[in-house]
């Protein structure tokens, strides 16, 4: 880390006015044919934010003014300790909670719910069995659950069977949290589950169980029970 603080602070002599075009050409040729969204002022004078967008959601570089040096790396703020690059990358890769399309999820409410979490989830991936065990000690929630099969996608049916039962937070969580397909496991109605991959996909969501609060925030991976809480008591 200090490496790059290092190469950052001797950058910032560099001139303060990006050549973004320059910056382009320079650039664009060595991001595996990836196409830069973006060129705005980073936290240091003198380097610049290459946005840019891959199948793991969007990233950032920084670069001179003209593009001849990159660093790959975060930028720590030491009076801080803040993490100035994770909290961009945070910012950038929000998902807008009113978007989404919360009658293609599976709903649970312990309580009275005041607390809202939508969650992409699937029943396969051990880490969404593992948060699942913390979701059950977290009250007055509402869970909604995209179903989204792509770690063992030759059981989607498992989902798909999970919304058309009668009880669907039931069936659920005896699937993701017990390992209890519904009987049958076979689906017997129309299911959003191919939706849910396409939205996911287009989301960026790469790895399950990936999180989103009602302030915007994408969390990928679970949630020690105390963090959780307190972002679920900050966004209700």
């Amino acid at each position: 880390m200090l490496r790059a603080v290092g190469l950052a602070l001797c950058l910032a002599t560099l001139p303060a006015a990006a050549n973004e075009t320059q910056i382009r050409k320079a650039l664009e040729g060595k991001l595996e044919g990836v196409r830069i969204e973006g060129i705005v002022p980073a936290p240091l004078a003198g380097l610049w934010e290459v946005r840019y967008r891959t199948s793991r959601g969007v990233r950032v570089l920084y670069t001179d003014a003209v593009g001849k040096f990159v660093i790959n790396g975060n930028i720590h703020e030491l009076r801080t300790e803040r993490d100035l690059t994770a909290e961009r990358l945070e910012q950038l890769n929000a998902i807008r909670f009113a978007s989404l399309p919360l009658d293609q999820a599976v709903k649970i409410q312990r309580g009275n719910g005041k607390r809202v979490l939508a969650m992409f989830s699937d029943p396969y991936c051990p880490a969404c069995k593992q948060f699942e065990q913390t979701l059950q000690q977290v009250d007055d929630v509402t869970v909604y659950v995209f179903m989204y099969p792509v770690i063992r996608p030759e059981l989607a049916q498992h989902s798909e069977a999970v919304w058309c039962s009668p009880d669907r937070a039931k069936a659920w969580l005896d699937l993701a949290l017990r390992g209890q397909p519904p009987a049958g496991a076979a689906p017997a109605c129309e299911t959003p589950i191919d939706k849910n991959v396409e939205l996911g996909q287009g989301l960026g969501v790469n790895s399950t169980p990936t999180l989103v609060f009602r302030n915007d925030r994408r969390v990928a991976g679970g949630l020690k029970l105390s963090d959780l809480r307190q972002l679920l008591d900050k966004t209700r």
